[in-house]
Formats: C-alpha cells, sequence, structure tokens
C-alpha cells in the first residue's frame, strides 16, 4: 500500500510503499476511499516545514528549550545528531477519512468486513490502509456517500463547538471564520434553529458562503453590527464562534464586541487567547475552548482501548458528535457538495498541499480520492538484501519508537546484519528500513519469528506486549534482548523463566547502565572487597510524567515501579555482586496511586545493603542519577554516568566526555555472546531475581511490608 509522508526538514512531501498497519485489539483495518484535506492543521504542518531551520525555531519554541535542555546533558554534537534524525523522520498527514472495513481485531462484534465507515484521529490518515481504534470510527448511514462521510471529523469538531456555545431555538450566533470549519458551523445552526451569520476578513470566502445560501458579512462590513442587531431584536450575539486560525488577536477581541451581556464566546480555531479585558469584564462574558471532535479526545482510555463514556453522564462523545454529524448529513441537513471546492487523485496528494500553501486559488474543502480497483494485498515490503554473513547475527527489531531511532538503532548498525524492522506505524517501518539497511519491514511480528534467517531479535514495543513476544521468540529459536521490563507479573516471568532454560537461546534484558564505562570501573575497584559486604545509595530525579501517558495504565505499562525501577535494583545486584535476599517499599501517597516517588530497601545475601530513591515530583535543574557506594572506609561516587569520583586518602576522579549510559556496550556484549557462544551477559538468576524482586516491592508498597525473596 502506498501512505502520504512529510520530511520535517525540508518539507518535502511524497507517496511511499509501506506495510500495512498492524491490526490491535479493538481496533479495525480500513481501506480508505476518500479522505479530506485540512487547510487550518495540515497546511500549517506543512507550512512549519518548509521552513527554514530559523522559522522552524521560532514556531516551535517549545521545542526549542527541550533541545537546549538536552544539550547540557548529552552534549551538543549528540543533540544535534538527535534532532536532525528527528527531522529526517516522515510524519503521516490527515486525521479525516471514510472507507471500507477490511479487517476487524478482537472485541469488536458492531462492525464487521464490508461496513462503510467514517474515521477520525491520529490514525486516520491519507493512507491506503489505516488502523484506526473503534471509538474513533461510526458506521456510515445508507444512502451517504463516502465522499461526504469523510467530513465527519471536521463536522464533529464543528458540532461540538456548537455544544460549547449552549444554545437555544431562536437564539443567534456569529461564526468568525468562513472555511470550511466556519461554514459547517453555519449549516448546523441553521439546521438547529439559530440564526447564524458568518463573517471572514476574505471576500471570496463571504461571497462563497453567501453562494451557498447562508448568511455571511464581510469583517469592514459597515452594517455588520446593524445585521446582528436584527437578527438577536436589538439584544446582540447570544454566542460567538471563533472558528479562524489566525495569529492576530482580532477574533477574540471583534468577539467580545459583538456578544451580548453575559453571552458566550467559544474558541474552535486556532488564535491568540489574550484579549481586550473591556468588554468581557463590562459583560461579564463566558470564554470557552472546545475541545476537538468533544468529550473522549487526547484520552487513551476512550481513544485506544475503546473505553465508552456512559451517556447519562456524558452525553456527546466524539463518537456521538460522529454518529450525530452523519445523521445530519442523511437527513439533509447538511450539503458537503456545496462545500467541496477540489477533488485530487490520492497519487496527486502533494498538488493539494501545494494549493494550500500557495493560495493560489480560492479553496473550501479538498479531498482525496483514491483508486478502490487497486491491489494493495502486500502487508511485507522488501528491500535489497544485505549479504549475509556467519562473521554478524541476524537481526530482527520489534518497534522504532524515539528509544528505538535514537539509541538502539544507531547502537547496533555495525554489530549486527539488520534483517527485518516491524512496527505498527507503516510509515514509520518504510522510513527506518530505507534509513539502516534492513531487508524488510512489516507490520506483523510473526515475519520476524518465521524468517529462518533472522537469529535474534531485539524487542522494544510497549510494556504489555514483552512477555508474549520473548515467549514466541525463544519458542522460535532466537536470541532475544528485551528492552526494560521483561514482564509485567509474576506469572509471566515464571513462564519465561521456563522457556528461556529449555530453549537454549540467550536472554537479555536491557539493563544497560551495569555496562556503562564508569560502572565498569567501579566493579573493578570493588574487587578488592573480597565479597565482603557494601553499603549503596541510588537516588534517581526522574520527574513527572503526565497522568495520560501509558506507561501509568496497569494493562499497558505497567507502571513506573515496574518499567523503570526494575533497572536500579538490577544495578544494586551488579555492584554488590549479590542477589537480594529482603525487600521493602514504601511510596508517597498521591491522587492517582501511580507510586512513582518512592524508597525501595534491599538486603542482599553476602550482607550488602543498598537504598533507591525514585522521585518523580523534583526539580529538572539537578543531575538525574547520582549513586553512592560506601566500602572499607571509601566512598565511591558516579555523577549522571559522566564523572566517577573515589574517595579516600586522595581523591581521584575520572570524567567521561560525554554521558555514557552503557547503551552501545550492552548490545555488543548481546551480540558477542551470541557469536561466541558464552554465557548470558546478565545471567537468567540475575534478570529473573531483579524482576521479582521489583514485583515484591509493588506488594510491599500496596500491604506496607517487607517481602522476602530467600527464607533467612
Amino acid at each position: 500500500m502506498e501512505q502520504l509522508t512529510q520530511n520535517l526538514r525540508n518539507g518535502e512531501m511524497k507517496l511511499v510503499e509501506a506495510p500495512w498497519p498492524t491490526l490491535r485489539e479493538g481496533w479495525l483495518l480500513v481501506r480508505n476511499h476518500y479522505s479530506l484535506v485540512s487547510a487550518g492543521t495540515e497546511g500549517k504542518t506543512v507550512s512549519d516545514a518548509r521552513k527554514g531551520m530559523i522559522g522552524k525555531a521560532l514556531s516551535r519554541k517549545n521545542e526549542v528549550e527541550k533541545v537546549i535542555k538536552s544539550a547540557k546533558v548529552n552534549g551538543l554534537m549528540k543533540t544535534y545528531r538527535m534532532v536532525m534524525d528527528k527531522l529526517d523522520s516522515p510524519v503521516s498527514l490527515g486525521y479525516s477519512c471514510a472507507g471500507e472495513v477490511i479487517a476487524v481485531g478482537p472485541g469488536i462484534s458492531d462492525l464487521r468486513k464490508g461496513d462503510f465507515v467514517a474515521c477520525g484521529g491520529n490514525t486516520a490518515n491519507h493512507s491506503e490502509v489505516i488502523s484506526v481504534p473503534r471509538n474513533l470510527c461510526v458506521k456510515i448511514p445508507e444512502g451517504v456517500r463516502a465522499e461526504s462521510a469523510a467530513m465527519t471529523t471536521m463536522g464533529a469538531i464543528a458540532l461540538q463547538g456548537i455544544r460549547q456555545a449552549d444554545l437555544r431555538l431562536g437564539e443567534c450566533c456569529v461564526v468568525i471564520g468562513l472555511g470550511l470549519l466556519g461554514q459547517l458551523t453555519l449549516q448546523m445552526l441553521e439546521a438547529s434553529g439559530v440564526k447564524g451569520i458568518g463573517i471572514d476578513i476574505d471576500t471570496a470566502q463571504v461571497e462563497a458562503t453567501r453562494q451557498a445560501g447562508l448568511n455571511a458579512f464581510h469583517r469592514q462590513n459597515d452594517f455588520l453590527n446593524e445585521a446582528i442587531l436584527s437578527a438577536s431584536s436589538g439584544i446582540g450575539a447570544d454566542a460567538v464562534i471563533i472558528t479562524a486560525g489566525s495569529s492576530s488577536d482580532d477574533p477574540v477581541n471583534l468577539a467580545g464586541e459583538l456578544c451580548r451581556q453575559k453571552g458566550k464566546v467559544v474558541i474552535v480555531g486556532a488564535v491568540p487567547t489574550g484579549f481586550k479585558r473591556q468588554d468581557y469584564f463590562r459583560k461579564e462574558l463566558d470564554l470557552r475552548m472546545s475541545c476537538s471532535y468533544g468529550p473522549g479526545r487526547y484520552d487513551p482510555d476512550y481513544e485506544e482501548s475503546g473505553i465508552d463514556y456512559p451517556a447519562g453522564y456524558v452525553r456527546w462523545t466524539e463518537n456521538r458528535n460522529m454518529q450525530a454529524f452523519l445523521q445530519l448529513v442523511a437527513d439533509g441537513k447538511i450539503n458537503t457538495d456545496k462545500l467541496i471546492s477540489h477533488r485530487f487523485p490520492f497519487m496527486k496528494a502533494p498538488d493539494a498541499y501545494n494549493l494550500i500553501v500557495s493560495r493560489a486559488e480560492r479553496f473550501t474543502g479538498i479531498v482525496l480520492n483514491y483508486d478502490i480497483t487497486k491491489d494493495i494485498s502486500k502487508s511485507r515490503i522488501e528491500f535489497n538484501s544485505k549479504p549475509v554473513t556467519a562473521s554478524k547475527p541476524i537481526t530482527g527489531v520489534a518497534g522504532a519508537g524515539s528509544y528505538a531511532q535514537n539509541v538502539l538503532l544507531p547502537a547496533i548498525s555495525e554489530l549486527t546484519t539488520l534483517k527485518g524492522i516491524v512496527t505498527s506505524k507503516p510509515h514509520t517501518a518504510e522510513h527506518i528500513a530505507s534509513k539502516y539497511g534492513f531487508s524488510f519491514c512489516s507490520g506483523n511480528y510473526d515475519d520476524l519469528i518465521n524468517d529462518n534467517d533472522i537469529n535474534s531479535v531485539i524487542i522494544t514495543t510497549r510494556h504489555d506486549s514483552h512477555a508474549e513476544m520473548v515467549i514466541k521468540a525463544l519458542t522460535g529459536g532466537k536470541h532475544v534482548y528485551v528492552e526494560k521490563p521483561l514482564c509485567m507479573s509474576a506469572d509471566e516471568l515464571e513462564k519465561i523463566k521456563v522457556t528461556a532454560e529449555t530453549s537454549g537461546k540467550l536472554l537479555m534484558t536491557g539493563f544497560n547502565r551495569r555496562f556503562s564505562p564508569l560502572s565498569v570501573q567501579l566493579k573493578d575497584e570493588l574487587k578488592s572487597l573480597n565479597d565482603a559486604p557494601l553499603a549503596m545509595h541510588y537516588r534517581i530525579n526522574a520527574g513527572a510524567v503526565p497522568q495520560s501517558h501509558w506507561v501509568h495504565d496497569p494493562l499497558k505499562g505497567g507502571g513506573r515501579l515496574i518499567g523503570e525501577v526494575c533497572h536500579f535494583i538490577d544495578y544494586c545486584i551488579f555492584i554488590t555482586g549479590s542477589l537480594p535476599e529482603s525487600v521493602s517499599a514504601i511510596s508517597m501517597p498521591d491522587t492517582h496511586h501511580q507510586n512513582d516517588t518512592l524508597h525501595l530497601s534491599i538486603g542482599f545475601q553476602n550482607g550488602s545493603i543498598a537504598t533507591v530513591n525514585y522521585f518523580s515530583n523534583g526539580s529538572k535543574k539537578i543531575p538525574k542519577e547520582i549513586i553512592e557506594v560506601f566500602y572499607a572506609g571509601k566512598t565511591a561516587v558516579i555523577d549522571d554516568f559522566t564523572t566517577l569520583t573515589f574517595y579516600g586518602e586522595k581523591a581521584r576522579n575520572i570524567k567521561l566526555p560525554s554521558q555514557d549510559k552503557g547503551h552501545k556496550a550492552a548490545f555488543s556484549a548481546f551480540f558477542d555472546a551470541i557469536k561466541n557462544g558464552t554465557a548470558f551477559p546478565i545471567s537468567l538468576k540475575e534478570q529473573y531475581t531483579a524482576m521479582t524482586a521489583t514485583f515484591l516491592a509493588g506488594d510491599s508498597i500496596r500491604h506496607s511490608g517487607e517481602r522476602m525473596l530467600i527464607e533467612k
């Protein structure tokens, strides 16, 4: 299949051949017939991408701040490479489309193959095949054309703006901005018995709106105020909905002027929210924001996991707004024919964006139509294969998120022959395969397992998939490197342990910090102890992660204790040279029960003790990780894996050119073990015990007590 992408560095747009997206539980595969091009949101994305580096920086100031912070920690060159990699990564475009269901994932019973649906959201891309979650698609009613249904997302946005205005039959509403969104809003207002008046600064848009039978005026029309007073019986607009996109504060100030006392101003479009205080203060106006398609937007539980809001409590969710729009079309209350100004074949999609950016012609609704007779059966895309040599392991990679792109792939590209890349996002799979010389890309993990050449698999997917993928790879005769955590439950851990012991294949969890050059030097220093006990303190200033992030989801991420703290428990095992004997933990109470500010105490079999303090509530201005080891009258301190200082009779300092947490050394140890047939770089027992201690730490937090790993 083909998908439209854009390069963020140079703005280049192209259609790429990509594998089918992954079909997940609660999701559907849809073959697009039509998709809508958003002149506002997408137009800005395309325009920003075509700017020079200074222009990009001025339009994305928040990202620039993140780059500066990264440079202070990771060094200028490493940060520069990360930024360039990010800019070179293609992005998908589009968020409103309609087509035919070609596959249904487990857990969906009300839609089936052959149904026609309208889709919205981040996965409703300009692509021949998309994967979309159930709550972001709705069945198209009989009699509604797929071309009209492609506007459903935009229709839901307009409808949510009207709902936020909370209008009544016979009231008056002004709409500022008469693009597609504004004209849809006016049509809905008229259909609901509300008197709508449109305003725009573009004479052509005003005229086009009038030709569609709607009431519209130019911003500078001398009779504008008179028309609004006439439509509202001299009261003024009951509400003003701003659907314009502008860097000017004129739309918000104009809304304040036109709105009646105690009226409502609703912001739907992208406009500044600063305004002149006088009108809003004097009239006690109610300024409201409209959240895109409606309740559920940006909530991963709703959008991705399919957890609906009860209608008795949330009558109009984004999905129900999408349904309502399509019903208006079916009932003849919305005429989309008057709104479509341009139609482009999908293969000429870049021309549609050139029209938007250049504004060479007046446009309203721009629709892409797809060749539905084309064969799109390929789910795996082949590239020129690299020669297979016995000197290097042959590797498949599952997952291509930011960690894989910024850390993993640069580290392993010279250590192994890369054969296959599998990821849920088609355009990412194609880009990564081309950039790093993979032989194929796919959206199906089985393509890695069933490839006879591949002898090792690296897994960097979401936490909830790790256990199943690890077991499948080991059973399929592959060596496995899996990013932390190894799994998410004690039951999964037991199954992995049995599988690893019987498979005869290497299993390595990505506990990379023990491979840092500073960690290795510290370990060498501690050899003089001859297994005598030591005491250590590991402080992690992790920082907050938004509550909505998937890592906090108990089913997807397992929380930061399982996802991250396991890392630091393993490090304590490495430094002490002993397995844990007991563990106890306490966390600071928080509203969302995330347990991500915690204190962990570990007792080891050789008498060593360790404390791990993991903080999510600290300042980012102090180092992220400090390790202190106390032994034989001496102390060693690792500061954020950039310096190691030994304190004794004389202080001795080792400083690295830049931070090194041991990622490349960990991968090197893994591949060397495969080539040489040597033992696990991290013993299976250590990996098993680190995860067991992590799960017991969670039990300790929940039940306020010490947990034993072995009998005393």
